[in-house]
């Protein structure tokens, strides 16, 4: 038989799409990947930000004052 692999964009969408494949028996798993898309998008805008002079900068001597 064939794979088939699906990447539902949202919650809702991979909802749906678990209503729909568990009535018709089709066997399925779920992998969750290493991190979250949305806070990988945010870690690499900060760091552009960073080269971009935006942000604040904090000595490590100051981090526990």
């Amino acid at each position: 038989m064939e794979t088939l692999i699906v990447q539902p964009k949202t919650k809702e969408q991979l909802t749906a799409l678990k209503a729909f494949i568990k009535p018709m028996k089709i066997d399925f798993k779920a992998e969750i990947g290493p991190y979250d898309p949305e806070f990988v998008e945010k870690i690499l805008q900060g760091r552009e930000d960073i080269k971009n002079g935006k942000g604040v900068k904090i000595s490590t001597e100051d981090l526990w004052k």
